[in-house]
């Protein structure tokens, strides 16, 4: 399986590059087209194009620069994965699980998965018992779970990959060992269901999408896309999926779905403790409404009553209130970045700014020459 090593190599090879005085060009292109996403609202599909756009222009830029004379199609293919992952690391937080859709359909996924795997078995989705190897399963579920511990595309990418390859190799050994004749994607695809709903990875929607928008389109070939394609298809198949998906009766689906619904809410409101419960174990009493009001009040908890909270202290019951919390602040903090940008497209920006911008990049000697410049204006 693929890992992140050679990734991290390639990376690093890709910034000392950019750390040459001759590289100033390409760095002001690349801070350029990163400051350039601050200007306008998220969009993901117009988002993506620009990206891919700008690989495509960065490329022709690449191959043509004197860093890369007489550089091989893998050496200039390794420059482009380490700019890929330079950028979009920088707009991750910008681009990811961007609009409240995505968000809604993460939350959504999750839930479903949460409750199909409390009654769900390989039988319900006709997984032969020749391919049900619970070790192989557990592999391919660890894999899928790594996606959200990364931000670059190729990196989530891999992740896909490596849990595909799993399932693929225990086709192939079942062919092998059990003569099992292979169904190809009838086979393929249940398995991986399966493993999808066994992992429940974070944010599976948001990531699936992420790849395909911002994973160069020329690497989307293949293996990959084939992968890409099925893991996006088990996530579509999971999210409109009904008791005519699967092989068990509909009254026996609908009964296990609403009995997996009341055990999480009895589950929420059992690790819930009350006020008074949480008062008592610490060894005092009840202040009474109006004391707690006003202690609200004056620490701001009525608004954000997490703040002052450790991890250790969260309950499944503060997931609902504590998504309700986070929605307020993805509302505000939209509203700010339109009033910003209209704020900045009225104003001249100063040329300090874009000194900052490119200071990642800068070279000791011209950060010195830089302060000079400043100092003497």
């Amino acid at each position: 399986m693929e890992g992140s090593s050679s990734s991290s190599a390639i990376f690093y090879d890709f910034l000392d590059r950019m750390r040459n005085p001759a590289s100033l060009d390409l760095v002001r292109s690349i801070k350029s087209f990163i400051v350039s996403f601050s200007f306008y609202a998220a969009n993901p599909e117009n988002d993506g194009k620009k990206v891919q756009e700008f690989y495509t222009t960065m490329e022709d830029t690449i191959r043509d620069h004197p860093l890369w004379a007489g550089a091989t199609d893998q050496e200039v293919d390794c420059a482009m994965e380490g700019l890929e992952k330079y950028v979009m690391t920088k707009l991750f937080s910008r681009t990811f699980s961007s609009t409240p859709e995505d968000v809604k359909i993460d939350l959504e996924t999750s839930q479903k998965i949460h409750l199909l795997q409390t009654f769900l078995k390989p039988e319900h989705l006709d997984i032969p018992t020749v391919l049900r190897n619970e070790a192989s399963w557990l592999l391919a579920e660890k894999e899928l779970q790594k996606i959200n511990a990364f931000k670059a595309p190729r990196e989530k990418l891999l992740c896909v990959m490596n849990c595909c390859k799993v399932i693929n190799n225990l086709l192939l050994n079942a062919s092998m060992s059990e003569n099992h004749v292979l169904a190809g994607a009838d086979d393929f695809l249940p398995v991986l269901i399966y493993v999808m709903i066994k992992a429940n990875p974070p944010q599976l929607h948001s990531n699936l999408k992420f790849i395909q928008l911002y994973r160069r389109q020329t690497k989307l070939v293949s293996e990959a896309a084939y992968y890409l394609t099925n893991l996006v298809s088990a996530k579509t198949f999971i999210f409109e999926l009904n008791a005519k998906s699967l092989s068990i009766d509909e009254i026996e689906f609908e009964e296990s779905m609403q009995a997996a619904r009341t055990t999480n809410k009895e589950t929420e409101k059992e690790a819930t403790p009350t006020l008074e419960e949480r008062t008592t174990s610490q060894g005092q009493t009840d202040p009474g409404p109006s004391a707690r009001s006003h202690d609200k009040e004056t620490s701001g908890a009525s608004n954000y009553p997490y703040m002052d909270k450790e991890a250790g202290d969260l309950t499944i019951g503060d997931v609902e209130r504590l998504l309700s919390v986070y929605k307020q602040v993805v509302t505000k903090y939209t509203g700010l970045c339109t009033a910003v940008k209209h704020l900045s497209l009225s104003r001249t920006e100063p040329h300090v700014t874009n000194l900052e911008a490119r200071n990642v990049f800068l070279t000791q000697p011209e950060k010195t020459e830089t302060k000079k410049k400043l100092l003497s204006k």
